[in-house]
């Protein structure tokens, strides 16, 4: 089974400019915790931003959440795969990585942003045993 199969394809950018304020708004809308970052026409995408990086990077740190951008707080690492990779590769990317998510590219040429693969799309859609072996694979330390 390939990533473009059990991908959720809801995704959108926010700019760079967003607020933490308004991207934890976004998040609990959207029902999610990670949001891609980027403002070019083209869609290049410039980080990610999680719920973690808001709580933890943000305000845990004293920064203002009205005033302090996502462009401020943002994970310039960003994990991906491709869409027509096999689940399998996806969920040893995410061991390797010690994630729960990954942005999901389009193809190796063009590298645009057409997705998002969780661990619980996985466990949803592929395979029990699989999801349950990486989450255990991600929480070892």
């Amino acid at each position: 089974m390939q990533v473009q199969e059990i991908m959720s394809t809801s995704v959108e950018y926010v700019p760079t400019d967003t607020t933490l304020a308004q991207a934890a708004k976004y998040m609990r809308d959207l029902d999610t915790g990670f949001l891609p970052i980027g403002d070019s026409p083209q869609g290049r995408l410039q980080g990610v931003i999680t719920d973690r990086d808001i709580t933890v990077r943000g305000v845990a740190a004293g920064k203002n959440p009205e005033n302090t951008t996502v462009d401020q707080m943002k994970t310039d690492k960003i994990l991906y795969c491709f869409q027509d990779e096999h689940v399998n590769d996806a969920a040893n990317n995410m061991q390797d990585q010690k994630v729960y998510r990954l942005i999901v590219l389009n193809n190796r040429d063009e590298k645009r942003l057409c997705g998002v693969v969780s661990l619980g799309d996985i466990v949803r859609h592929d395979s029990a045993k699989l999801g349950g072996e990486t989450a255990r694979e991600i929480s070892q330390h």
